[in-house]
């Protein structure tokens, strides 16, 4: 392994250029999203393995969380579903005078989950929208009620009511689906919040009646994710070759947001951390929570970025 690594960086000066881990001492603070609390989880524990002498902290309670913790000096590593807001970038600035730096590190996407019973296949953007909000700023004239109103005809399903699952507004995910699938409308007082994509995802296949949505890595049985059908009519299955092409329309990059003064070199514990990421051991760990790896070129992209003076 050490070999081929040694090869690799031959080939990518942005990783020659990292630092050695086993060399590093000191505390490293991870504060942000849920969706990425397994990755950040399995990149620790290589970064651990790594660099002993590094006290490794994740705290994952939501994508909001980060701009504070960062803003404040609380945590150095703020992974994020999202991108960061005009005010949350905004409390950085003016306390560092500078913008925070978005690493990329990973793809994902919103899906849209029902329980494995229902035989809906698809869905169309208005349809969900005027199920999950009050606003309906997507366009469709009426809201569904029951599954029947949407297309579902069986006969014991069509007549019972559509229980709506979600996530809370400390997630980057709830935030990205209401910009996206809400056309940036209000959610519906009847939406049920969890705090994890995966216990929207549970919560839906126990409960035949329900519908919602969540991160494309939280896999688990008992429910099927729906193709969401566009403006033009076609529907598409959210996939790794939709997700990756930009046909699906939910598609997001997973982010790190670092605090880099511009002209000036990441401190070197964030270095080492984020090297490990971008790695192909780190890229690896993505695939294995479910997610997509970044492309080569969007990777030494990411590289480039971190490593710019």
């Amino acid at each position: 392994m050490r070999a081929l690594l040694l090869l690799f960086s031959l080939f990518s000066p942005a990783l020659a250029a990292a630092p050695q881990p086993e060399m590093l001492t000191g505390n490293l603070s991870s504060v942000g999203s849920d969706t990425l609390g397994t990755l950040m989880m399995l990149w620790s524990e290589d970064f651990s393995a790594r660099a002993p002498g590094v006290n490794l902290q994740v705290q994952a309670s939501g994508s909001s969380t980060a701009p504070t913790a960062l803003a404040a000096g609380a945590a150095q590593l703020g992974p994020m579903s999202r991108p960061m807001q005009a005010e949350e970038r905004q409390t950085f600035q003016a306390r560092y005078g500078y913008a925070p730096l978005a690493v990329p590190v990973a793809l994902d996407a919103l899906v849209v989950v029902v329980n494995q019973r229902n035989s809906l296949g698809q869905i169309d953007m208005r349809q969900l929208d005027a199920i999950f909000s009050v606003t309906r700023l997507c366009g469709a004239p009426q809201v569904p009620t029951r599954w029947g109103d949407i297309g579902v005809r069986q006969p014991d399903w069509a007549r019972r009511p559509i229980q709506r699952y979600g996530r809370n507004s400390a997630s980057g995910t709830w935030g990205f689906f209401k910009q996206q699938a809400l056309c940036n409308g209000d959610f519906r007082a009847d939406v049920a919040e969890f705090p994890g994509s995966a216990a929207v995802v549970q919560a839906v296949a126990a409960s035949p009646r329900s519908i919602g949505y969540a991160s494309f890595g939280f896999h688990l049985s008992g429910v099927k994710m729906l193709a969401v059908t566009d403006a033009q009519g076609a529907a598409v299955v959210p996939d790794a070759d939709s997700i990756r092409s930009g046909r699906y329309p939910w598609a997001r990059p997973l982010y790190i947001y670092v605090n880099k003064p511009p002209g000036k070199p990441l401190p070197p514990l964030v270095n080492a951390f984020l090297h490990l990421v971008l790695s192909p051991q780190g890229q690896r760990r993505v695939g294995e929570a479910g997610y997509l790896p970044l492309s080569t070129a969007q990777r030494e992209q990411a590289l480039a970025e971190i490593e710019a003076k």
